[in-house]
């Protein structure tokens, strides 16, 4: 008897094996979104510029190439110098804070590392352009370049959004100017050690103004009469010139001396107590800063408390390093943290949490979160979510073909 094969060849039906390959290209796509979500970083997620390392040019309010010229009282906090060459005129009217270098060695390594710093913050990949005047503007943290100069006739404000650690870098191409009076403004923690001019050919402040950052010059920066700098002038090859001017140090409180042992309750200091006394290990009355640490409410007694029980809990159990029944001098009010306060929101360690530096809000006093990372962005989200809808559409189709 001859068998003769079906004109189908095998007993699957067309449309089921097609509905197991759709099947299959689903189960297949979703699997490469995964490993896609794998690979690659969380969508939408940028890099801040970091911050232009100074060397030894950061202890430095002036620094010149040529020479150093001064003509009227003018207060530097920081050190005046000068390499290659050797003359600061004008000296004996100078108040300086730090040092004087004329054409030394440590001038000269100076220098170098200004070379180094100015190379760095030309060479980063701008993150916006600016052009002409920058009076008005509002700019966030990033890399600004300019192809020619660039002037300021007015107020700049530069928006930290909350960031202490938000860094503005400036490329001018050529010449950087300011008008008189006019202001560089920062807010919502802005600072001014973050700040960096990199100027291409020379800089010339206004009478009266404002200056906020570290100015780095190729050529030479003038700084006219009354001008206030917070922050630095260095000029690699030519002179700086000053007149009546204030140098301050370019402001930069870092995360352990504004935020790393703060209290949830917003004290300034990292283990000042519940009522927001100045000093950490101070009484309740907030009256001694330092002498009285550890006295009690009524100051007869540096080392006791009240009860007589805690040689350094405060009457009411509110200091940074008292527990709040008396009887555990470094407890936290649960008696689980050796340095927390007695509300157990001091960020040596909360009340009753693991980690010894993060605050009652998550916040590890570093200025980053605690909280668990969010996982991939909307995008990657939506990716997920369109492989899943592929796959299950997938296996009702092949649960189908198998019932056909």
């Amino acid at each position: 008897m001859r068998v003769y094969p079906s004109k189908h060849g095998s007993g699957t039906s067309r449309p089921a094996a097609r509905r197991t390959t759709v099947a299959g290209s689903g189960l297949v796509a979703f699997l490469l979104v995964l490993m896609g979500l794998v690979s690659a970083p969380a969508l939408g997620a940028s890099a801040a510029p970091a911050t232009v390392g100074l060397g030894t040019a950061q202890s430095y309010s002036v620094l010149g190439g040529q020479t150093v010229t001064n003509t009227g009282p003018t207060t530097l906090s920081g050190d005046v110098g000068v390499s290659p060459g050797t003359a600061i005129t004008g000296l004996s009217e100078i108040t300086v804070g730090g040092a004087v270098h004329e054409g030394d060695a440590h001038a000269a390594q100076a220098q170098e590392d200004l070379v180094a710093a100015y190379d760095d913050a030309a060479g980063l990949a701008p993150t916006a352009s600016v052009s002409g005047d920058l009076v008005g503007e509002t700019l966030t943290a990033g890399v600004y370049n300019s192809t020619g100069p660039l002037e300021l006739n007015g107020t700049l404000t530069l928006d930290g959004q909350g960031d202490p650690n938000s860094v503005f870098i400036f490329q001018v191409a050529s010449t950087l100017i300011t008008g008189s009076a006019s202001n560089v403004l920062l807010t919502n923690g802005a600072q001014a050690c973050n700040v960096f001019w990199q100027v291409g050919s020379s800089a010339t402040l206004g009478t009266g103004s404002t200056f906020t950052g570290t100015i780095m010059a190729l050529t030479s920066i003038s700084v006219t009469t009354g001008t206030t700098v917070e922050g630095r002038a260095l000029a690699r090859n030519g002179q700086v010139s000053l007149d009546t001017n204030v140098f301050t140090p370019p402001g930069c409180e870092t995360d352990d001396d504004a935020d790393a042992e703060a209290d949830a309750d917003g004290s300034p200091d990292g283990e000042a107590d519940a009522d927001g006394s100045p000093d950490a290990e101070a009484d309740a009355d907030g009256t001694d800063a330092d002498t009285d640490a550890e006295a009690d409410a009524d100051g007869t007694d540096a080392d006791a408390a009240a009860d007589g029980t805690d040689a350094d809990a405060a009457a009411d159990g509110t200091d940074a390093d008292a527990a709040a029944d008396g009887t555990d001098a470094d407890a936290a009010a649960d008696g689980t943290d050796a340095d927390a306060a007695a509300d157990g929101t001091d960020t040596g360690t909360d009340a009753g949490t693991t980690n010894a530096d993060s605050d009652a809000d998550g916040d590890d006093g570093s200025g980053q979160s605690e909280l668990p990372e969010t996982g991939p962005g909307a995008g990657a989200g939506a990716l997920l979510g369109l492989g899943a809808l592929l796959l299950l559409g997938g296996l009702v189709l092949i649960r189908r073909s198998r019932l056909q």
